[in-house]
This record gives structure tokens, sequence and C-alpha cells, in this order.
């Protein structure tokens, strides 16, 4: 099982796995809504929140700012976790994003 498809296994449940850690539970999250703004994202956008100054909090951070459509606080987590938007859409970016933090 891949990487993204550990992080979106059950994502009809009510909750992400718990042995997930929470920068994945916080993609997860993302996942479940559609890579959209909604309940889901403020799920997300929190877990990144509680997590602040974490390479991999940060990462999930600027990813939700993105999706939101808000650029440049996407672009300032990515600079506190010295990366960069690399994907071409967050969809493509979720799934690097995955690769790396649940790797």
């Amino acid at each position: 099982m891949s990487n993204a498809d550990r992080i979106t296994a059950g994502l009809d449940a009510a909750a992400p796995p718990d042995d997930l850690a929470p920068a994945a539970q916080a993609l997860w999250w993302l996942a479940k809504g559609g890579l959209r703004t909604g309940p889901e994202w403020s799920r997300a956008h929190a877990i990144c929140q509680e997590g602040e100054g974490r390479r991999d909090h940060d990462l999930v951070h600027g990813l939700a700012h993105w999706i939101e459509g808000d650029l440049g606080n996407s672009d300032y987590w990515y600079r506190r976790a010295g990366d960069r938007r690399q994907g071409a859409d967050p969809g493509a970016e979720w799934s690097r994003l995955a690769a790396e933090i649940a790797g």
C-alpha cells in the first residue's frame, strides 16, 4: 500500500486512523473534504496550527492555504518549512506531501 493509500484508507470513516501521525491526519482530513474548504479543511488547519514549527505540520499548513486560495499565506508556510509549492495543483501537491510525511 502506498503512503497516499495509507492516508486515504477509510475516508468513509468519521475520523482518521489513530495510528497516523498528526500531520498525516491533517492530510486525511483534507482528502476527506475533497481538497476544498469546509469543516474537514478546518479540522486539518487546526491540526497544523497545533504543530506549528514542525516541518511536516508547516508543509500541510501551506497546502491548506493553497486549497483555500490564499497563495501568499501558503508561500509563508512553505518557506517556514524550507520548501515551496511544487505540485501542478493542490491534488498533485497532496500526493507529494503524503509520500514525504507518511514515508
